[in-house]
């Protein structure tokens, strides 16, 4: 049960995932489905998470962001072999971000609070087992853990991308759909290598 109130099972998932596709090709982007965990930090606060490898839409945007301060501090004997992996995530918002208000801005905080613990953590983890692993501030962006990128990556073109969520414009602005939760999400990414 990937629900369970222990961080250590989806974790393992994770890992198990990321060692095991470490070095083998993959003809779909998708690893792993989306799969709904408990955050580290709170069991009621659930996380949507899936694995994938990069499409090259998504590589060249991933280059655009990182350049090349992916390979910094990676650990490994034929990097030829290896590939880079999205980590999307989702939470669903307990409101429609898509409103305006102190409790929809509380909301933003609250989810941007429990992704950046999980993504600390996850990469954190990652790379003492020798990944290169980063995280995306969702309301810059930017890369948390990579310095020198000021490049922004874009939530909803990753998740359009990766898992054909559906998006629409409302203004300047681009919202993404989530097929069960509607505009109720709070799309972030974590990549690894």
């Amino acid at each position: 049960n990937f629900c369970s109130n222990s961080f250590t099972h989806p974790r393992n998932v994770f890992y198990n995932s990321i060692i095991q596709h470490r070095t083998m090709p993959s003809t779909n982007s998708t690893l792993l489905p989306p799969t709904l965990v408990s955050s580290p930090s709170n069991a009621d606060d659930k996380i949507e998470f899936s694995l994938h490898t990069l499409p090259k839409q998504l590589l060249r945007e991933f280059h655009h962001v990182f350049g090349d301060n992916f390979m910094q501090g990676v650990v490994a004997t034929n990097t030829d072999q290896m590939e880079l992996l999205a980590i999307p995530t989702n939470q669903q918002a307990r409101q429609d971000l898509v409103a305006v208000g102190d409790h929809i801005e509380k909301e933003k905080d609250r989810l941007l609070n429990v992704f950046m613990g999980f993504g600390k953590q996850l990469c954190e983890a990652l790379r003492a087992l020798g990944f290169w692993a980063d995280y995306i501030d969702p309301c810059s962006g930017l890369p948390m853990l990579s310095r020198g990128c000021n490049k922004v990556y874009s939530e909803v073109d990753g998740m359009e991308c990766l898992l054909n969520y559906r998006s629409y414009n409302a203004g300047f602005c681009k919202i993404l759909m989530h097929p069960k939760w509607g505009s109720a999400v709070y799309p972030a990414t974590i990549f690894v290598y």
